[in-house]
């Protein structure tokens, strides 16, 4: 079976969060989150873990955009 990759954005969606709850919960700026989503910035490998857990999916599904130059 294919793995289906999530973007940030649809798995904070999904997970019924604002990007300011996943902000908080993170202890991260909102811009920070923005930055995620839009891939102007890369979130480190233990808050890849992090959003793996507080979006409920595992961290091989998790859609990284490609970071903006």
């Amino acid at each position: 079976m294919d793995k289906i990759l999530i973007s940030l954005a649809a798995a904070r969606v999904n997970a019924k969060m604002t990007q300011e709850d996943a902000a908080k919960k993170l202890k991260v700026g909102k811009r920070t989150i923005i930055n995620w989503e839009k891939g102007i910035s890369v979130p480190s490998f233990a808050d890849i873990n992090m959003l793996s857990q507080i979006y409920n999916i595992p961290v091989d599904n998790i859609f990284l955009p490609k970071k903006s130059t």
